[in-house]
């Protein structure tokens, strides 16, 4: 199966040390290469900029001043006008056969407007995130679908691609806009995703921005909120289940130091050394 109608988007910070890592995990798919941009956000690290110099020549390397991951994606997707994006982070690897695995389910349903499967994490833990299967009321309380999907260009331009305005959400509130427009997603349930976990990474440990930016999806997407009761009922969650995405997931009462201490259990950190 040939992937020249996908383009993979990497955007890239600094990050010159992962970054080649990520390129040859799309450029060795199976089933042939897929259209890749990096997009150079802004690096300043000269060891980036000298690596970014000499990627392989099907590599487009997009140079641009930073302006955040949200707007790198959106540059790299602009550059090209294939039916299929995907974004993956700059220190983040593809599995082997992920394309074809992702590219299925939308090949064969053309209302489906993206697919995403389960990530394994790597560097600073290890384990299996298995995302949930897809389901527009649990997505309205939690982000369950990964930021390395495979979109369909029509779902990610009627979505208005990411919002620069909410980082760190911006794939949720993309995977909202999709749903609000019509689309909807599917699960593969297969590990097409080697997720890197660094050391003292302090992603969701910041809850009153969490709370401000999940105030901010909810006015941005009211419409759809306005149809939670219709979405409960096409939801397989029970009563019980739709109250914990409700209160737990949406809100997110438990201090961050208590969740982050159960994952850290969870997704047991590799040894030093």
């Amino acid at each position: 199966m040939s992937h020249e109608d996908v383009t993979v988007v990497i955007p890239c910070f600094d990050y010159g040390r992962y970054v080649g890592e990520a390129v040859a995990s799309a450029l060795e798919q199976e089933g042939g290469a897929p259209r890749l941009v990096v997009v150079d956000d802004g690096s300043t690290d000269p060891d980036t900029v000298g690596v970014l110099g000499r990627l392989p020549p099907p590599v487009t390397v997009l140079r641009q001043d930073n302006a955040g991951p949200s707007a790198a994606r959106n540059a790299g997707a602009a550059l090209t006008d294939t039916p299929y994006l995907l974004m993956l982070d700059a220190d983040d690897r593809l599995r082997p056969g992920a394309l074809d695995a992702l590219r299925a389910p939308l090949d064969a349903d053309s209302s489906l407007g993206f697919a995403y499967g389960f990530a394994e994490f790597f560097g600073d833990w290890t384990g299996r995130l298995d995302f949930p299967a897809y389901d527009p009321y649990r997505l309205l309380h939690r982000s369950i679908v990964s930021a390395t999907s495979l979109l369909r260009r029509e779902a990610f331009d009627a979505a208005g691609g990411f919002d620069p305005g909410l980082p760190g959400y911006e794939d949720w509130d993309l995977y909202l806009g999709a749903l609000e427009s019509g689309w909807t997603g599917v699960r593969v349930p297969e590990v097409v995703l080697s997720y890197r976990r660094h050391s003292g990474s302090r992603v969701g440990s910041d809850r009153a921005g969490y709370r401000r930016r999940y105030r901010a999806i909810r006015k941005k997407h009211s419409a759809l909120y306005a149809r939670a009761g219709e979405l409960a009922e096409a939801s397989e969650l029970g009563p019980a289940g739709r109250l914990a995405y409700r209160a737990f997931w949406g809100w997110r009462p438990v201090p961050a130091r208590v969740e982050n201490a159960v994952y850290g259990r969870v997704f047991r950190r590799r040894a030093a050394g």
